[in-house]
Order: structure tokens, then C-alpha cells, then sequence
């Protein structure tokens, strides 16, 4: 069996599924995915039910539709704040997305449960059937983040026969095996990362006493403060001023630590102990009050990674801990974004879609496949799209805001992506911008501010980079 199409995209997450949307509008292409999974979403197939966005709903999925219904919390650790979609949300959101506007469409057909075997080979993973996919224009290779999630991936260290070790997916239905395993009293959180945050999250709410959680750390983070991203007017000071606070400290600062350090004094940065000094930010965002939840973990294990759980001690890689044998082990230890090269996103067969605007998956994918439909010139396409590299380190902070921030140049100077962007509900901020009142002189004189606190900042940025 054979068809043809425009482009074939790889892939059903949310970076393929904002990229299709904005060519829906922005072009008359047909469009084909592909995708191993049986409902499109990606990875929020498999997360836990527990996970929820980090950035508000109201920029996050595709640009044509909604997210939630934009409404504060009212109660909880993101009370105040504007909504975070849960997993279930999220997932619902794509499925309906597929269903109710890109099939109707016509323009669209959707190959689930399908592996891409390379040049338009599709192969059914139920049946083996094969089918050719003449592909017109390009293929859309939206796999390049890799993202890893506990449910899929395997632990880099052994268990002994007998323990029990989950993911935390089973957390919520620890419940339902009582009758043949009592439900644990004493718990061990494996990882440093946001998904051992809302293990331990989920446990402290649901009843945990925080001196029966132990946490092993390998290394400590900085992580953004969620008031800082809030998208709306009311928040204008805590956002757009809060990025002219962020380019005044790249700008002042001698080196990267220093950075971090002003930002957290004005509250931008957080960190859960403040007796140690974080040496990771992986873009992860929190509120204050899930810090407070945090920091009543006291039992917290910092030897470095786990190389093996023993009936009674852990192996970490400074050494040993003793540990009660009858602990369950949540392995949180994923990692959820691995740091690949960066790569041309245009090349001569197909799109290589990746961030552009550090950490804005959607927004990335959105404004490439603006970009792809309204120029033919690859090397212009190019110099609009440059990759943003994943921060490995703290200096990589410097380098994918200074990427970021070069990127917004380019796409301010090409007016019809300009403004483009100025409608996009994906670019919160852009449109909280462009939608201030020009007689507000306070709103102004910020907007000023981090104008000019930008010039300064990416004039120190290398230095910083290279510190």
C-alpha cells in the first residue's frame, strides 16, 4: 500500500503536534504522522498521573486551541497561580486535537502504533504490514530531544531479588496490592530531577511523614521560581520585569555563579537547601510552596549516584547507607531531556525540529512550520531557527539565553513572523507586550529597562559562557 503527502512527521508528541497545527493554518499541505504510540501525546502517554505541566496551561500545546480555561489555583502548592494541566488534561487535549480538528481536516492521516523504518517506509507494529509514503516535500523528524520518562527507561543500577523498587507510576495504587504487600511506612527517593520533586510532592501530600522519606541527591539544582512565568497583565512586574531583572544580573555579573546568586536574592532562583550550592539547572519550575514541602525532607543522602540497592544498604558511588529492609525505592532517575548535538533544523530532505527559545518546546515547533511555509530560502530559514542547546551545566544557562534572546532578534526584524508571534497564545509574553497600553508609563519605562538591560547582558554573556 502506498500514499502520498507533503510531509511526513515522525512523531505525535507535543513538538509534532504543534508543528502540524501551524501548518494547518499557514499552509494548504497534506500531512502524514507516524508514530509508535496509539494516541498521539508523546511521552504524557507514559508519565505518571500525578505529573502536570510546569508552565502555565495557557502557552502550552498547539497554537489554534486552548489549554484550559485559563483560571488561578485557588488552593494547593500552585495556589494563586495560574493553572497547570494535569497529564490526563494534557493527553485528552492531543487526543481531541487529532480527532476533532486535524483528520476532519482532510489534510491530515495518522499512522499510530507504526514505526518509521527510514524514506517513507511505515510498518504496522500489530500486523507487519508495510506501507510506501511518498513524501513531496519533507520529513519532520520531531524525535531530536529524546525525551526519557521512568516508565521507559532502564535503571543504571542492580536491585537484589526481593526489594521492591518502582517507578512512580505505581505510587497511586500502592493501595490495591495490600492484600499480598502492606502498603510501605518508609520510602527512598532515587533522583534529584522535578520527577523525584513531585514524588516526593505526591508522598507529602497523600500523608507521608516526611521522617520516613529518605532522598538520595547526587547533585543539588536551581530552579525557577513559577511566579516569574505567569503569562497576564496582573503578573507584568513578576514576568517582563522579571526578565529585565534577569538580563541586569547577566549583565553585572563576573560569573555564572554570581548570576544565580542574583537571582535568587531577587527571587527568580530558588534552591530547596540553602546550605548547598546547586551545580544543575535543567529549566525546572516550582512554586514557593512546593519548596516548603520539600524542605521538610530532612533524610537526605548526598554520596553521589546509586550503583546498587542490597537488602540492607544502598551503594552509592562515595559509599554505602544503611537502610531499613523493608524501604520501597521510587527510581526517579531518568533523564528527562538528553543533550544532543545540535543540527541545520532545514535541511535538503527533511525538518529537524528543535528549541529555539529555551525551554518553549511548542513555541519552537510552532514558529518553525510558520517558518517553513512562508519562505523557500533554506539558509534564511536557518539563520531564523537557530537550535538553542540544552544547558549541561550552569554556563549553559548563558549560552541558551544569549541563543534565545539572538533568535527573538531575528524574528523581530521579519515583520510578517513579527507579528505572527504577537497573536501566538503560545509567546505569553510577547503578547502580554504587545498588547500593553502605550499610555502606561510605568509598563513603559520596564519595557525600557529590559531593552536596554538586554544590550548590556549579551555583551557579557560569552564572558560568562566561557567562566
Amino acid at each position: 500500500m502506498s500514499h502520498a503527502t507533503d510531509y511526513l512527521i515522525v512523531g505525535s508528541g507535543a513538538v509534532g503536534m504543534a508543528f502540524a497545527d501551524t501548518l494547518l493554518d499557514e499552509s494548504d499541505a497534506h500531512i502524514t504522522f507516524v508514530d509508535r504510540r496509539a494516541k498521539p501525546g508523546g511521552h504524557w502517554n507514559d508519565a505518571y498521573s500525578f505529573v502536570a505541566l510546569h508552565q502555565p496551561s495557557a502557552y502550552y500545546g498547539v497554537n489554534s486551541t486552548e489549554l484550559g480555561s485559563r483560571r488561578l489555583d485557588t488552593h494547593g502548592p500552585n495556589s494563586g497561580f495560574f493553572e497547570l494541566a494535569s497529564g490526563l488534561e494534557v493527553n485528552a487535549y492531543f487526543d481531541k486535537l487529532m480527532q476533532q480538528r486535524f483528520l476532519p481536516s482532510g489534510r491530515v492521516s495518522y499512522h499510530p502504533m507504526s514505526d518509521h523504518q527510514g524514506e517513507g517506509r511505515v510498518v504496522s507494529l500489530l500486523s507487519g504490514a508495510q506501507t510506501r509514503i511518498s513524501v513531496r516535500k519533507r520529513i519532520v523528524d520531531t524525535t531530536c530531544a529524546d525525551i526519557g520518562v521512568p516508565a521507559t527507561h532502564t535503571p543504571k543500577f542492580s536491585v537484589e531479588e526481593g526489594l521492591r523498587c518502582i517507578t512512580p507510576n505505581a505510587l497511586p495504587a500502592l493501595w490495591m496490592n495490600a492484600v499480598r504487600q502492606p502498603v510501605p511506612q518508609q520510602f527512598c527517593i532515587l533522583g534529584a530531577g522535578k520527577t523525584a520533586m513531585d514524588a516526593a510532592v505526591w508522598l507529602l501530600r497523600n500523608g507521608a511523614r516526611p521522617d520516613c522519606i529518605q532522598w538520595v541527591v547526587p547533585r543539588d539544582s536551581w530552579l525557577q521560581n513559577r511566579l516569574h512565568t505567569q503569562p497576564g497583565v496582573a503578573f507584568f512586574n513578576d514576568s517582563i520585569g522579571g526578565e529585565a531583572d534577569k538580563m541586569a544580573a547577566f549583565a553585572e555579573s563576573a560569573t555564572i555563579d554570581e548570576v544565580f546568586l542574583k537571582l535568587e536574592a531577587l527571587g527568580q532562583m530558588l534552591r530547596i537547601d540553602p546550605r548547598q550550592t546547586p551545580t544543575m539547572f535543567h529549566y525546572a519550575t516550582i512554586s514557593t510552596g512546593e519548596i516548603e514541602l520539600l524542605r521538610t525532607i530532612e533524610q537526605v543522602i548526598r554520596m553521589g549516584r546509586v550503583q546498587s540497592i542490597g537488602c540492607n544498604a544502598l551503594t552509592l558511588e562515595k559509599g554505602r547507607v544503611a537502610m531499613p529492609p523493608d524501604t520501597l525505592y521510587i527510581d526517579c532517575t531518568a533523564s528527562a531531556v538528553k543533550a544532543l548535538a545540535s543540527q541545520p533544523v532545514f535541511q535538503p530532505d527533511r525538518i529537524v525540529v528543535q528549541l529555539l527559545r529555551m525551554p518553549l518546546v511548542t513555541l519552537s515547533a510552532a514558529i518553525t512550520a510558520y517558518v517553513e511555509a512562508h519562505s523557500d530560502d533554506d539558509a534564511y530559514k536557518n539563520q531564523l531557527c537557530t537550535p538553542v542547546p540544552f544547558p549541561g551545566n550552569l554556563a549553559g544557562y548563558a549560552r541558551a539565553t544569549l541563543m534565545s534572546t539572538m533568535n527573538q532578534v531575528r524574528w523581530s526584524q521579519d515583520k510578517p513572523l513579527r507579528k505572527w508571534m504577537h497573536s501566538s497564545r503560545l509567546d505569553a509574553f510577547g503578547t502580554m507586550v504587545s498588547e500593553l497600553d502605550k499610555s502606561d508609563a510605568d509598563k513603559q519605562a520596564t519595557l525600557g529597562r529590559l531593552r536596554a538591560n538586554t544590550m548590556a547582558a549579551t555583551a557579557n554573556m560569552a564572558r560568562l559562557m566561557a567562566a
